[in-house]
């Protein structure tokens, strides 16, 4: 079941660690490193939720094909350890994808299909992923993985230092082998790539983000339409 959920969480929206040292020397790594993770812990602090344009891109090494989506997420952190999440992605294919109280909901509305993940013993699993940018802190990220500099770099016209982490859990590191995460000077993460092995990977890219605007729950929840053709994620 790990490698169905895996690939459905993908849509959020990933072992080069001398490459920080190769790039910049050690000691100015380590003081880039440590600027993006006060930066990250500043926004934080008060971090409550978001909306955003994504941009999700799977690419696929052994044909060396893209797969490109893009839509819009609400994210919406209750408390800790309870973060809900909604994407809908409308070009080219129509789907919704719903992530909280422990499930993944996806929904198809051209085919009227919906599939369901109940996360069970994989919530843990999945609550690092969710560390990867949405109210995430430097002891949250250093506890689940091991740290580098990765580099200075411009998403969308904004500077952004990316940062690499590597899953210390065994049950993660199985299926993602490294994350990079850009990390803009508000403290924001912008964009995300899970390095899922064989050169595979998703990248993940935001745009026009609003920071801890007036959420309503409901607007979190998948309403499925009657005569839906159900079923679960194996």
């Amino acid at each position: 079941m790990a490698i169905s959920w895996f690939r459905t969480l993908s849509i959020l929206s990933g072992v080069l660690l001398g490459l920080a040292a190769a790039s910049f020397g050690a000691p100015l790594a380590d003081v880039a490193l440590d600027a993006a993770l006060a930066r990250l812990d500043e926004a934080s602090l008060n971090f409550k939720g978001l909306t955003a344009d994504i941009r999700k891109m799977s690419h696929t090494a052994v044909v060396n094909v893209d797969d490109a989506d893009s839509g819009t997420i609400i994210v919406k952190r209750l408390r800790a350890h309870d973060t809900r999440i909604r994407i809908d992605l409308t070009n080219p294919r129509r789907r919704t994808v719903a992530i909280g109280g422990g499930k993944v909901q996806v929904f198809y509305p051209q085919s009227n299909e919906a599939q369901e993940v109940d996360l069970g013993k994989s919530r843990g699993v999945v609550d690092q992923f969710m560390l990867l940018g949405f109210g995430s802190n430097s002891v949250d990220l250093q506890n689940a993985y091991a740290v580098t500099m990765g580099g200075v770099d411009s998403i969308n016209g904004e500077k952004t230092t990316r940062i690499v982490l590597v899953p210390k859990d065994r049950e993660v590191f199985a299926q993602v082998k490294k994350c990079e995460i850009w990390i803009s000077d508000k403290g924001w993460t912008v964009q995300q790539k899970f390095h899922t092995g064989g050169g595979d990977y998703v990248l993940s890219t935001y745009s026009r983000m609003k920071m801890n605007p007036s959420i309503p729950d409901a607007a979190l929840k998948l309403e499925l339409p009657k005569g839906v053709k159900f079923g679960k994620l194996k």
